[in-house]
């Protein structure tokens, strides 16, 4: 049945569903990569669609921007739709030194300033991690094509504008790789509905060396992060 988001029917979505932020993004991917790719969702003009990749059924659905919409979209594709995967493909700004525009971050933990694992009322602070068969396989792949890439902690921010003008310095300090708005939510909800998620980031912008890519590299540029995750899905 139709979710409040999302409009598909049942066997609509496929069992590995590619999450990029942007709804364009999700367009964009389904038209250059999916076979025969259908629109299954257009509630709030947050694209969905399935086709297939090499053979095998896959869906990309946008999640929209922040913890909270993305704990929307993915609790009901893996409650309402029999999804298992879900492979976040997201921009992030980078926090390390050599870290350029385009390099792939594969996000192993999801550091968070959100208050989105209250709800579980855990006895202590919850680390929300990948799940790692997606992760190796996906760092195997960016090894066999050469891809300048790095495995570790993001931070899943709940603010973009941040008042606070020394935190992305502590967060660097820490060894935290990258800052995204969307990781620790999906990792988490994973976590408590028992399925499997990995994000797979670019790097569109460095907070200290204050560099950034324009709006349509961010929606059709970024496709390394993209073959990895659709390679996965073929794994």
């Amino acid at each position: 049945m139709p979710t409040p988001h999302i409009s598909a029917s049942p066997g609509e979505v496929a069992q590995t569903v590619l999450m990029p932020g942007d709804p364009l993004r999700a367009k964009f991917i389904a038209e250059k990569y999916l076979e025969s790719p259908v629109l299954y969702n257009n509630v709030r003009g947050m694209l969905g669609y399935t086709g297939r990749y090499r053979g095998v059924p896959v869906s990309v659905q946008g999640s929209g921007m922040g913890m909270p919409s993305m704990g929307i979209y993915a609790h009901e594709l893996f409650t309402q739709y029999g999804v298992n995967n879900i492979i976040r493909v997201g921009t992030a700004g980078g926090l390390q030194d050599g870290q350029e525009i385009g390099h792939i971050v594969i996000a192993q933990g999801a550091c968070t300033n959100s208050a989105f694992a209250g709800q579980y009322g855990l006895p202590g602070a919850y680390a929300p991690i990948a799940d790692y068969a997606l992760l190796s396989t996906a760092a195997a792949l960016a090894d066999q094509r050469g891809l300048v890439y790095a495995v570790g902690n993001v931070l899943s921010s709940d603010t973009f504008y941040s008042a606070d003008t020394a935190a992305a310095a502590k967060w660097r300090d820490m060894g935290v790789l990258a800052v995204e708005m969307e990781a620790a939510a999906l990792y988490m909800t994973a976590a408590h509905l028992k399925k499997r998620a990995l994000s797979i980031l670019t790097i569109s912008d460095h907070i200290f060396a204050g560099t950034a890519a324009d709006t349509n590299t961010r929606e059709r540029s970024f496709t390394d992060m993209m073959e990895i995750a659709l390679e996965v899905c073929h794994v």
